[in-house]
């Protein structure tokens, strides 16, 4: 247990590190950018899918498609923030959005920095602020 704690008090104190050197960003905000892409508060690459409507207020990466692209969830209370939009999705959670767009995280990425989705089937890309 103490080796868990002391992991992610190491995260936090490191995404602290990583943030504070982004102008621009504020802390308040679902996203950071990191070597020009958006990534989560996990440190992971962003995404975007083609096959859902800018600013539809929905996502259609739902079931099966949300396993290997997990959804950047939002909290039931999110309100939507400068570029950031809330979207419902098919179970009644939401998602951030970054204009307009849902954004996903790909299972396929073992550690921050990876971007092994981008361009995955023609439809998925990294989301970029």
């Amino acid at each position: 247990m103490k080796l868990l704690s002391a992991s992610i008090l190491a995260l936090a104190l490191l995404g602290g590190c990583g943030s504070m050197s982004q102008m621009g960003s504020s802390p308040d905000t679902p996203t950071r950018t990191a070597d020009g892409v958006l990534i989560g508060p996990t440190g992971m690459t962003l995404y975007t899918f083609d096959r859902d409507a800018a600013n539809s207020g929905k996502s259609v990466c739902n079931g099966p498609c949300s396993t290997n692209w997990p959804p950047l969830m939002a909290p039931e209370a999110a309100k939507p923030m400068g570029p950031y939009s809330v979207v419902m999705r098919d179970d009644g959670k939401k998602q951030w959005a970054y204009k307009g767009w849902p954004l996903y995280y790909w299972s396929k990425d073992a550690k921050a920095g990876d971007k092994t989705g981008d361009g995955f089937n023609g439809v998925w890309k990294v989301a970029r602020p």
